[in-house]
């Protein structure tokens, strides 16, 4: 009992400095005050999170594996050699499966089997298609019929695409991501394909196939905004402080608005031929394209037909009283003008205006009868508090008219980031709006 006693005693004066020390802090030290044996409290920072570490582990691995396949990736697609195949049933043809470029071919003609020789020099002259490269030999007795999808994929340096006249079948995604070309031309003799000024057209010009992603670049230079220095091309733009620039993206002290105008009209106006029914896959991804003009009589947009052109900031639909098969914009040369997309339009293709943040207005005219998957999807972004880009749907049938036709889930854009989310409202039943507010 005696021992029982001493040891309450004991726990009761432990107790009781315990109470003391921690009621003895002294009062302008009482978040900063450190108990000895015991890590210092966290003033103003963050507590180690063990979840946190563990995904910023995981992050980093999938960067470090994602950069890993990145590139050995590159390393294939520029091995500098060649892949041909020869088309079963057709002796003689072949197919071009994959341009390897080690970085120095900026132009290559698809006619025979091609062989590089990259200890040779390139003289080729990239205006016009009058060009010659001493460092390419063809083997026209194997005819090149066929080019495989993606077989340009990611080249960065080629810049100028001649088709043979053998060339029969070309597929939409030959050239996808080819950010150096400028201009895919055409033999004349060719069957089944033909160009305007450098952009890929079926032979009787019902669809556009390939716009090439670097295009603008051959206009500064057609237009007078760049000159040839060596076969090199350099711009004649400056900027307020007179160094060079390749491209003009506002006004400035030196280029008014009326000059940048005159650019954009120039360099960055597309106008589809009246011809033009159908815009393939992909064709105009990645444009730097301002302004472009669809004809009425235009019925389908093909999967991702616009994806990430997000410079282009106005759509118009046309009309006219002849065919016009003329590319560059001039004034007078429509009979009619409106906004957005085209009566009689049918087919809006997945993905087809993804991230094209530069689109302020839309129009579905009640032609359309599908939209596929995500078709809009990425197009409106927050900036100063409000939402940008397509903010609103404008429909011109109504709810249920609309839904009769196969539209893909989700079709529209979504704003989403962190806790704020909203859906892009949709106006059914809506009037085109006037050409005045959206030009």
């Amino acid at each position: 009992m005696k021992k029982n006693k001493e040891t309450k005693e004991l726990e009761k004066a432990k107790r009781k400095a315990a109470e003391e020390e921690i009621i003895d802090i002294p009062e302008d030290e009482i978040w900063t005050y450190q108990i000895e044996g015991l890590a210092p409290p966290k003033i103003n920072a963050s507590y180690k999170d063990k979840k946190l570490g563990k995904v910023l582990f995981v992050l980093f691995m999938v960067v470090a594996i994602a950069a890993s396949l990145y590139f050995s990736v590159v390393a294939l697609l520029n091995t500098g050699t060649l892949d041909y195949k020869e088309i079963e049933g057709k002796a003689g043809e072949y197919e071009l499966i994959q341009f390897s470029n080690d970085g120095s071919v900026k132009e290559f003609k698809i006619d025979g089997i091609a062989n590089i020789n990259y200890d040779a020099k390139d003289t080729g002259m990239l205006l016009g298609g009058e060009s010659t490269t001493s460092n390419i030999s063809y083997d026209t007795s194997k005819k090149v019929s066929k080019i495989h999808e993606y077989a340009f994929n990611c080249d960065g340096t080629i810049q100028t695409i001649i088709i043979g006249k053998y060339v029969t079948d070309i597929d939409a995604k030959s050239f996808y991501s080819c950010w150096a070309l400028q201009c895919i031309y055409v033999d004349k003799d060719n069957p089944n394909y033909c160009d305007v000024d450098g952009v890929l057209y079926n032979k009787d010009m019902t669809e556009i196939i390939c716009y090439p992603i670097d295009h603008d670049r051959y206009l500064r230079l057609k237009n007078g905004y760049a000159h040839l220095e060596d076969g090199v091309q350099v711009p004649d733009l400056v900027d307020d402080k007179g160094e060079p620039m390749e491209e003009l993206w506002e006004p400035t002290e030196k280029y008014d608005e009326a000059f940048f105008e005159e650019y954009n009209l120039k360099v960055r106006t597309y106008v589809l031929p009246s011809t033009v029914e159908k815009i393939g896959p992909l064709c105009f991804n990645y444009a730097n394209l301002r302004y472009v003009y669809l004809p009425e009589g235009l019925k389908e947009i093909g999967t991702l037909g616009f994806f990430d052109a997000g410079n282009i900031n106005n759509i118009y639909s046309y009309k006219t009283s002849e065919k016009n098969i003329q590319t560059a914009y001039t004034k007078g040369m429509f009979t009619e003008v409106y906004n957005s997309l085209p009566e009689g339009l049918e087919i809006i293709g997945s993905d087809c205006f993804t991230k094209d943040r530069g689109l302020t207005y839309m129009y579905i005219p009640s032609s359309v009868n599908y939209v596929g998957h995500h078709a809009f999807w990425d197009s409106v972004y927050k900036e100063s508090g409000e939402l940008k880009g397509i903010a609103e749907m404008n429909v011109a049938a109504s709810e249920d008219e609309f839904k009769q036709g196969e539209i893909g889930n989700p079709w529209l854009g979504k704003y989403d980031y962190m806790l704020f989310k909203k859906n892009v409202d949709v106006n059914y039943s809506a009037q085109r709006a006037p050409l005045e507010e959206n030009k």
